[in-house]
């Protein structure tokens, strides 16, 4: 073999040492470069929830907006009275009279939530608001006389254990009076609404109709009870339906 061949096979010997390591290299980094979802790369992750603070407002305080009166909790003092109740401006089922006015940001909330009704075809009045201790004596003593105490427990709150006494607590009825203060309420037009929409404007219905047992009265679509959008919203959010189950307290069927 001459010089000249030996030489070419030299060199081409070594372009294939070479090429063999180039692609011993490339495979290498291929087989040990990090995936996609590798913990190398930075993992999006949700934030927490934040947990939502029941310990924010009192349950017990009568001023406050999340306080709670049922059978078993009556106010403190039984004959207290809100210092803040004005007369909303709203459609009023009993202009003049003193049961037609609430809390005033239970007023302001109603109004809101009234106009929002109304745009969407479903116009609402107020059938009752606050109520004193003297009005709630003589309502409940009317409906004893009427139906006997043991009946009138299950759909009137003696005095002192009234919502209604809080200012807080608004009863509702369509603009037109169907259904006005009837469960047939819930399947009107505007009762579906109020369902679907009362906790974006801080409401729900205290009494519904499932937790009797945990309330202690009947059905009663039309009596919403306002406790401002945050703990409207997160009642809906976690499905909770009174109270009394939100903050973890006894049922309340009866006084």
């Amino acid at each position: 073999m001459t010089h000249k061949y030996r030489h070419i096979k030299f060199l081409g010997i070594i372009f294939l040492v070479a090429l063999g390591l180039a692609l011993a290299y490339f495979g290498f980094q291929k087989v040990h470069a990090p995936s996609p979802t590798s913990s190398t790369t930075p993992q999006k992750t949700n934030p927490a929830k934040p947990v939502f603070d029941k310990t924010r407002y009192s349950i017990s305080d009568p001023n406050s907006l999340w306080v709670v009166v049922n059978k078993q909790r009556p106010l403190n003092p039984k004959t207290y009275a809100p210092t803040d109740l004005v007369v909303p401006n709203a459609p009023l089922r009993v202009p003049g009279n003193d049961s037609m006015q609430l809390r005033a940001e239970t007023a302001s909330a109603m109004e809101t939530m009234f106009a929002a009704a109304k745009a969407a075809g479903d116009p609402l009045m107020v059938s009752s608001g606050y109520r004193s201790y003297n009005y709630q004596v003589s309502l409940y003593g009317s409906y004893v006389a009427a139906h006997g105490q043991a009946s009138a427990d299950t759909f009137s709150a003696r005095p002192g254990y009234s919502e209604h006494q809080t200012g807080l607590a608004v009863d509702v009825e369509p603009l037109d009076k169907q259904c006005d203060v009837d469960q047939c309420f819930a399947n009107t037009p505007a009762g579906e609404w109020i369902t679907a929409h009362a906790y974006e404007y801080g409401f729900f219905i205290r009494y519904p109709a499932d937790k009797v047992a945990v309330t202690g009265f009947e059905y009663e679509p039309w009596h919403l009870r306002y406790v401002g959008k945050e703990l409207a919203l997160e009642m809906h959010t976690t499905h909770t339906e009174t109270l009394e189950e939100f903050f973890g307290l006894p049922a309340a069927p009866n006084y």
